[in-house]
């Protein structure tokens, strides 16, 4: 049976109107009209890197996949992609098999819809680890065939430096899987010429939380962040957690590429559990004000929900429509969701309601509203 909300839809076009959604499992019909009030309909939140949640993480497994999954949902998040971190070979594959076993079961009731897994970890540089433990391999022709035979990964991360890389970055873009640059001490000629390489193939290619574990910007040596914002096809993935990247950086991405920059959390499992002790990668985490460290004092993984990415955005200076795709259209242009990420008849009905000051009021997932106790 059809459901029907009223309120100010965000359309595809940028502009927000008055308006009744109905749906089923999609979205059957959108009626504007002049009305004004009510709640902010958007399309969901398309997370493409987020490790944990809720006291959860993806290298726990199947139980992990589904506490991190209902943590985000609550926080308007209908789409994810359960991330890796660079750890024991075997770990890596148990993780994914886990992703897999959950997609099969149909997803994780209550949570966000498993649209697949990002192999972050651990085709990386061991020169740039950040947070991620030291267990970092080689892209091997074996290792790439292990990987893609779980049909689950939708996105990878790579160091282009590293031996294998070009090729195996070759493969997955034939697979259709979104090559992700991250973690890397290369120098900007060696990442132009992987992307390059990357699109050619007809791949997507992405930079992997913009600014972070890559490096900086100068003149004579532009460096990783300067070859990914200049290339005209790559996306742009941004922890908008206001620690991991300053508000102007932010603006500085979306002027480079207005309508290639997405918003993620890179979340850990601490995210939704306040100040305390926590774990990544086996690694003591301690969270103080909503920021993560390592004992070493390094910053780790983010706290951050896609709620409070966006509200950080419109607080940057963008319209709620331009936070509104950061948040959705984009994740799913980056990483072939053809099916959501739009508020448009025949889509997929991910909903998240919003108040006046946008917070979050209520969660649809493929048309089933989902409880945000």
């Amino acid at each position: 049976m059809a459901q029907i909300l009223e309120g100010q839809v965000v359309l595809p076009d940028g502009t927000v109107r008055g308006g009744q959604l109905e749906f089923t499992g999609t979205i059957t019909r959108i009626e504007l009209d002049d009305r004004s009030g009510g709640p902010l309909i958007l399309p969901g939140f398309i997370d493409t890197h987020v490790h944990g949640g809720g006291g959860g993480d993806t290298m726990d497994g199947v139980e992990g996949l589904h506490t991190l999954a209902r943590l985000h949902a609550r926080h308007g998040t209908t789409t994810l992609l359960p991330t890796t971190m660079t750890n024991p070979w075997s770990n890596v594959l148990n993780a994914l098999q886990a992703v897999k076993e959950v997609i099969d079961a149909g997803g994780v009731p209550g949570g966000a819809d498993i649209a697949g897994a990002h192999l972050e970890g651990p085709f990386i540089s061991p020169q740039r680890l950040g947070a991620q433990p030291p267990c970092t391999v080689l892209p091997t022709p074996e290792r790439l065939a292990q990987v893609l035979a779980f049909g689950v990964i939708r996105a990878l991360t790579i160091a282009p430096e590293q031996e294998h890389a070009f090729e195996a970055a070759e493969t997955f873009a034939r697979a259709g899987v979104r090559v992700g640059v991250g973690h890397t001490v290369a120098d900007a000629d060696t990442v132009s010429r992987f992307l390059n390489h990357v699109q050619q193939a007809g791949g997507h290619t992405c930079a992997t939380h913009l600014f972070n574990a890559m490096g900086g910007i100068q003149g004579r040596e532009p460096g990783v962040p300067a070859a990914l914002m200049s290339d005209p096809h790559t996306f742009l993935e941004v922890i908008l957690d206001l620690v991991h990247v300053h508000p102007t950086s932010f603006r500085l991405a979306c002027a480079a590429a207005p309508d290639r920059t997405l918003l993620i959390t890179d979340a850990m499992r601490a995210a939704g559990m306040g100040d305390g002790l926590s774990e990544l990668g086996g690694q003591t985490v301690i969270v103080k004000n909503g920021e993560a460290h390592l004992e070493s004092g390094s910053l780790a993984g983010s706290v951050l929900t896609m709620d409070v990415a966006f509200r950080n955005a419109v607080q940057a200076g963008f319209t709620v429509a331009q936070a509104s795709r950061m948040a959705s259209a984009v994740p799913a242009a980056s990483t072939g969701l053809t099916d959501r990420g739009e508020l448009r008849g025949g889509l997929r009905a991910d909903l998240v309601l919003l108040d006046e000051k946008l917070n979050v009021q209520g969660v649809m997932v493929g048309g089933q509203a989902l409880s945000l106790a």
